[in-house]
């Protein structure tokens, strides 16, 4: 199985840019994006329906142009999928965590498979003060407890998405002029020791645990052209998938917005 995560930063800017299908071209069985800042009905049917996948969105419900999350099941893996209601099978979908304020600005999509359970998440950006650093970390907080209930109750899970923080001075091009800047704080990254301290695999150091490469870079100043970059996109697994997981790559050569989509496989 193979999955692609993607902050597009817009999903119809995206397709403006003639950059919307370069995804397909690996042709994954899911993909996940975030900050599509788009409602479904802003699409074009081409993206609301791309041939040969499901696709299902949550946008913010407090602002349009801001936040929002998509995913793309291919049509062979609705077989394999909880039935929602009796007789009819198709994706279990979940929108959100369950906490309304936090549910409204449209971060989270949880799909329920057989084998597995899906979480396509955009988590909050802490900067612009106090009081949205407060806001990102009781997310964090919750977040974790969530993924928690559903490893604990048996379920496998893989959560993918912007998560705004990276986590250690490899994954971060100047880490000691960031160390006040919100994505590379000691608070937001006391979180993701937390998180890898009870077993949840960052795939990519995982497999490649010395690489330097990033996933997000500045376009104000066009940072992307000297790869002045941080790692801010993952894929996560709880500790019974670490060993399938096959391949974990950034695709840097992918271009079309500010952050670039990181691949996972599994056997």
């Amino acid at each position: 199985m193979k999955l692609i995560s993607w902050n597009v930063n817009g999903l119809r800017a995206l397709e403006k840019k003639d950059k919307w299908n370069q995804v397909f071209e690996f042709d994954p069985d899911i993909i996940c994006l975030q900050e599509t800042k788009a409602h479904p009905e802003q699409l074009s049917e081409g993206v609301r329906s791309p041939a040969g996948y499901h696709a299902f969105f949550d946008h913010s419900k407090v602002k349009k142009g801001y936040s929002g999350v998509a995913i793309y099941i291919k049509d062979k893996l609705f077989s394999s999928v909880i039935p929602a209601q009796a007789g009819i099978q198709f994706p279990k979908i979940e929108y959100g965590l369950g906490i309304s304020k936090f549910d409204e600005e449209g971060r989270t999509l949880v799909a329920y498979f057989k084998n597995f359970v899906l979480i396509n998440i955009y988590f909050p950006n802490g900067g612009g003060g106090q009081d949205r650093l407060d806001f990102k970390m009781e997310y964090y907080d919750e977040f974790l407890k969530f993924i928690e209930k559903l490893r604990k109750s048996g379920k496998s899970v893989i959560f993918c998405g912007d998560v705004n923080t990276a986590h250690n001075e490899i994954d971060i091009a100047h880490p000691k002029e960031n160390e006040n800047h919100s994505g590379f704080m000691r608070i937001e990254r006391d979180w993701m020791d937390k998180l890898v301290s009870l077993g949840w695999t960052d795939t990519f150091r995982a497999l490649h645990p010395k690489e330097i490469k990033y996933s997000w870079w500045d376009m104000k100043t066009f940072a992307r052209d000297r790869n002045i970059g941080w790692r801010l996109d993952y894929f996560f697994v709880s500790p019974d998938l670490a060993p399938k997981v096959s391949r974990a790559e950034i695709l840097n050569n992918v271009f079309g917005s500010d952050h670039c989509p990181v691949l996972l496989e599994l056997k």
